[in-house]
């Protein structure tokens, strides 16, 4: 059994762009690629992960309505990553939470 289907520990990382398109609408999100089959559900969970090395505790993974999992990014965090729209973000998931 998969390990990462149930809360614990992980060690899983991403490369992935800022901006989401949601419905004709750019969101400041970094969508996980596989992120459904990865956690085995198409429903929103928690993580702890870091970005770019800062670490975020108890954040959600939204569904992106597509399948697949979508993390915000603040204006703040963004403006602390020096990143915006378009630039890449590494993220480390650490621990799954739900």
């Amino acid at each position: 059994m998969k390990t990462n289907l149930l809360p614990g520990p992980l060690d899983h990382t991403f490369t992935a762009p800022i901006g989401v398109d949601v419905k004709g609408e750019l969101w400041s999100c970094v969508e996980m690629p596989g992120s459904a089959e990865f956690f085995g559900t198409k429903k929103a969970i928690r993580v702890d992960a870091t970005i770019d090395g800062i670490e975020l505790s108890n954040i959600g993974l939204m569904v992106t309505g597509k399948g697949g999992h979508m993390l915000s990014l603040s204006a703040k965090l963004r403006k602390q990553l020096g990143k915006d729209f378009g630039d890449k973000v590494t993220i480390n998931l650490a621990r799954r939470l739900t």
